[in-house]
């Protein structure tokens, strides 16, 4: 692997000076890839538009073929932020619009993309905001495999194309995560409650492993709903977590929570060691971890 500068007429940040990953990876076999710590490109999906693509200028690596806004990380950049970033720099998509449902990493170990698979939550229209492109458009799923597409993109599109529809959501059972850890709970309950909710939405907006739901793909960022009972029924949600509160049986709403998604066409995960619970929600469809999974990722000890 060798490392190539830029040349005239090559792609570069649209403002200010050129960053030090604006740069070709050249491979062992003579293949160049852009982007000297990877590069990463937005998947927009909107529900009623379909997918955000980029008509690639001329100039560009394979020039006139459609693909997804996107270009070289920064060093130490996330592929989330490289995405986001790039996306913005290129068709002025605003990050609060979108919300990251996966990351798909094409990894050669000298070089990697990161596709970042987002929902539009607020719809915008995009603009060409560099010299990249000739249009952007948004472009309905079932059409984008009969444009002439990137090379790259055509072969990741194949991949991700199926994903698209899988929907992950996590439900927890709070009473049951909370009894696992005796540090006191039982004095308040309502304020242990609300205390795990937000840990929830503080450390799992990094995402979670996608093997550990049971999905492909690196990593994926799941809904979450936590179901709450008795006296911590006032508990509030945030950002990143839905609250049901159960009217009388904390198990009874968690199976009907998940029958409900799973109805929907969601890709259902239970957190809870009640083995009652987990057999009953098993039987819908959904899987289970139990309570030192999510501690796990909570850093609880």
């Amino acid at each position: 692997m060798r490392i190539e500068p830029l040349v005239p007429g090559e792609p570069r940040r649209p403002h200010g000076p050129r960053d030090p990953g604006d740069a070709w990876v050249v491979a062992p076999t003579g293949e160049r890839y852009w982007g000297r710590f990877g590069a990463a490109g937005l998947l927009a999906l909107d529900g009623d538009r379909g997918v955000l693509l980029q008509h690639r200028v001329s100039w560009s690596h394979f020039g006139g073929t459609w693909a997804l806004p996107g270009g070289a990380r920064h060093q130490g950049e996330s592929a989330i932020l490289g995405a986001l970033r790039e996306s913005e720099e290129e068709a002025g998509v605003p990050a609060v619009a979108v919300r990251p449902r996966f990351v798909s990493v094409f990894d050669l170990e000298y070089w990697s993309y990161a596709t970042v698979v987002a929902d539009v939550v607020v719809p915008f229209e995009p603009v060409i905001s560099d010299p990249e492109s000739y249009e952007l458009s948004w472009v309905a799923i079932d059409d984008v495999a009969s444009y002439p597409l990137h090379p790259g993109f055509e072969l990741s599109w194949a991949r991700l194309r199926p994903l698209l529809a899988l929907r992950p959501t996590v439900v927890v059972d709070v009473a049951n995560v909370m009894g696992a850890v005796p540090d006191g709970w039982w004095r308040d309950r309502a304020g242990a409650a609300q205390r795990l909710v937000g840990r929830i939405g503080t450390r799992t907006r990094g995402g979670v492993p996608g093997e550990s739901l049971g999905l492909p793909e690196r990593k994926w960022f799941p809904s979450w709903v936590a179901v709450v009972e008795g006296q911590a029924r006032g508990t509030a949600g945030n950002d990143e977590v839905a609250v049901v509160a159960a009217a009388a049986s904390g198990d009874d709403q968690i199976v009907a929570e998940v029958a409900r998604r799973v109805g929907m066409g969601e890709v259902i995960t239970v957190v809870t060691s009640d083995r009652e619970l987990a057999t009953r929600v098993i039987a819908l469809g959904a899987s289970v971890h139990g309570a030192r999974w999510l501690l796990d990722q909570l850093e609880i000890g």
